[in-house]
């Protein structure tokens, strides 16, 4: 596929906008490493489908947009240490200048309010966007997410074990089985991947833009990040949040205390969904998203 470039919060920012440019927008943050094009083309037609303008983008660091190569890859053991021990982490960035740069692209675009649909830890950057741009956001849309509540339960350990392992480099059929390897592993067991497809997928990612030590940086983000419940509590846009019930990666746990902390918001809980988002779930996942998206307007 292709994508458009802008320049926006002093960064180059891939991004794709579709549908009509006079529909309501929805803005879809991608988490850990994906690029736009993790948001599946059925997922982004099935909104468009619905009345909405959509726009997906590579986070800062991932894919076409810009890399913070001079910063460094950092040690994410040591700093898991240091936020266990309560002690302050330094990040090339975080994840609230991440959320200003999905503000910037929306300005750079003309869009003045959007509803923001954010994955994983684009569900966090979502999150800081609803907190700290109120005026800017229409609704809210918060999945496979969670708080940086630490006592919430873990990855389970094989799935935390794939990405801590995660290689910088080397062979590309390495690196492209290993990440076929990682999204069969926190997947949906309810609706597992067409191999095929996922490999096709994988593969075009790849070669579109891998960027392993990218990944490494926006972890670091989310460490240093820590419990943003306090902050979720000033959130008054309508919030859904979605989360699946066999979710390895972030445990269902992180979506309920997501609900419990957002006042008025609702929670949608699906069997069988892991952390992706299942072809099979394409249809349920965006009437879901649409149909909040249109009953915030009407209640706006």
């Amino acid at each position: 596929m292709t994508s458009d470039q802008t320049n926006a919060n002093g960064l180059s920012i891939a991004f794709e906008d579709k549908g009509p440019r006079d529909a309501p927008a929805i803005l879809l943050v991608m988490g850990l490493g994906g690029q736009l094009t993790l948001w599946p083309d059925e997922f982004v037609e099935a909104l468009n489908a619905h009345g909405f303008r959509t726009i997906r983008y590579d986070n800062r660091d991932v894919g076409l947009s810009t890399r913070f190569e001079a910063a460094g890859v950092p040690n994410l053991k040591w700093m898991f240490v240091k936020a266990a021990l309560g002690l302050s982490v330094r990040p090339a960035y975080t994840l609230a200048e991440m959320a200003a740069d999905g503000v910037a692209l929306l300005d750079q675009l003309g869009v003045e309010r959007a509803h923001i649909v954010g994955a994983s830890m684009g569900g966090m950057i979502a999150q800081h966007i609803a907190a700290l741009y109120p005026a800017r956001v229409l609704s809210l849309t918060s999945i496979m997410s969670t708080t940086g509540n630490r006592r919430l339960p873990r990855a389970r350990k094989e799935a935390m074990r794939m990405l801590a392992n995660r290689p910088m480099g080397g062979d590309p059929e390495e690196m492209i089985a290993y990440s076929v390897r990682a999204a069969q592993l926190i997947g949906s067991p309810g609706y597992p991947p067409d191999e095929a497809r996922l490999q096709r997928r994988v593969r075009a990612d790849y070669e579109r833009g891998f960027y392993p030590q990218g990944v490494a940086r926006q972890m670091a983000a989310i460490i240093a990040d820590g419990d943003r419940r306090s902050m979720l509590k000033t959130i008054r846009t309508p919030t859904l949040v979605i989360h699946g019930e066999d979710d390895p990666l972030v445990p269902l746990a992180g979506g309920r205390d997501t609900a419990a902390s957002i006042a008025g918001s609702r929670l949608m809980t699906i069997p069988g969904m892991g952390h992706d988002l299942p072809l099979a779930l394409v249809d349920r996942l965006t009437g879901a998203i649409a149909q909040h998206a249109k009953d915030a307007l009407v209640a706006a």
